[in-house]
């Protein structure tokens, strides 16, 4: 879908890199630049988490606090459609590097600027990771035990969403530059896309309801719900639809817990506490066998190791490739690009730079 445009992302850990890794698996020619020593994130467990968002990508090592350096990430600029850039605001300009200065050698640059709050907020330039933006935008405070007690993420949500929004940004300006000619400068803040995700919780809770969003999704009601089986491990039942409800009810032995679907998630509550001790009696394979043999919204709760093999078998879709040398998935579906092999080295890709000289 890409072929053609060519990407140079400036860009460190995740949020840029996903960004540009979701472009090169759409067929973009991404050109990554590192510092002489490498992507800050390459040393994180053992090189294997750049690997997994920096795979058909090229590796080309500047020294940006040298003209030379500079110069020489200049003449690669201009040769491209997008340049991607994840520093504190103001950096890149004081680089020579920035908006202004790329688009005067190229007037259809198309130049993404990530950063957590924007260019010119008034949190702009404090330092902040994934975990502060999750609790500003009261994303956070959703993801709660039983107590009320926020609890820690094991996936950096604000990264990963911030990458999808800057590119889906980038390609909706690579689409209107095909109309207009025009390129763009794009200001991406990591708190965007979680601040949209909160766009209902915080309709609702402005027009006098709960700060949970809706009660149905919420973990108080009985048919969508979390329970544990006999193994400790658990289940997640979203039958919302009564239909779906009705036939778990059915498969299960109580159809008189039909008229029940909207009885409350808690321990007293004669439904849910049925609910518990049945999940009970079987374990997590042995619902699962049942989950595929019945349609009725419900699926375990896989571990990472489990996931993966899943979507490298294909039951649902062929998403992860193993291979010895690492785990690769497809950012777009099933026809991603397989045929890569490996993230590139640190400069492998040194050669670029002769014919920009």
């Amino acid at each position: 879908m890409l072929h053609g445009i060519v990407v140079v992302d400036f860009s460190h850990y995740l949020p840029g890199p996903f960004a540009s890794w979701r472009l090169a698996q759409l067929g973009a020619e991404v050109i990554k630049i590192e510092p002489p020593s490498g992507d800050r994130l390459r040393p994180f467990a053992e090189g294997r988490l750049f690997a997994a968002y920096n795979v058909g990508k090229q590796s080309v090592a500047l020294d940006l606090k040298t003209e030379a350096g500079r110069e020489q990430a200049r003449r690669l600029a201009a040769r491209a459609d997008v340049v991607i850039e994840s520093f504190r605001p103001g950096v890149m300009a004081r680089l020579g590097l920035g908006y202004d200065d790329m688009c005067r050698m190229n007037e259809q640059i198309i130049y993404c600027s990530i950063s957590g709050f924007g260019q010119q907020s008034g949190r702009s330039l404090l330092g902040s990771h994934d975990l502060n933006y999750m609790a500003l935008s009261g994303l956070l405070a959703q993801l709660a035990d039983e107590r009320g007690r926020p609890v820690h993420p094991k996936v950096t949500l604000a990264d990963f969403i911030g990458g999808m929004a800057a590119a889906e940004r980038i390609l909706a300006a690579l689409f209107a530059r095909e109309r207009t000619g025009k390129g763009a400068h794009l200001d991406v803040s990591l708190v965007d896309g979680l601040t949209a995700m909160m766009a209902g919780h915080f309709a609702i809770e402005h027009g006098g309801g709960p700060k949970t969003g809706l009660s149905e999704l919420s973990g108080e009601v009985v048919c969508y719900q979390l329970y544990e089986t006999k193994d400790g491990r658990y289940m997640s039942l979203a039958a919302l639809e009564p239909h779906f409800w009705r036939r778990f009810c059915e498969a299960v032995g109580h159809p008189e817990w039909t008229e029940a679907q909207w009885a409350p998630a808690r321990p007293g509550e004669e439904v849910y506490d049925g609910l518990v001790a049945l999940f009970r009696e079987k374990t997590l394979s042995e619902w699962s066998a049942f989950a595929e043999t019945v349609d009725a919204c419900l699926a375990p709760v896989l571990e990472a190791d489990e996931a993966k093999r899943l979507f490298a078998g294909g039951q649902v879709r062929r998403l992860v490739a193993m291979q010895p040398d690492g785990v690769w998935t497809a950012a777009h579906g099933p026809d991603g690009r397989w045929d890569v092999e490996a993230p590139p080295k640190v400069n492998e890709h040194a050669y670029l730079l002769k014919g920009e000289e």
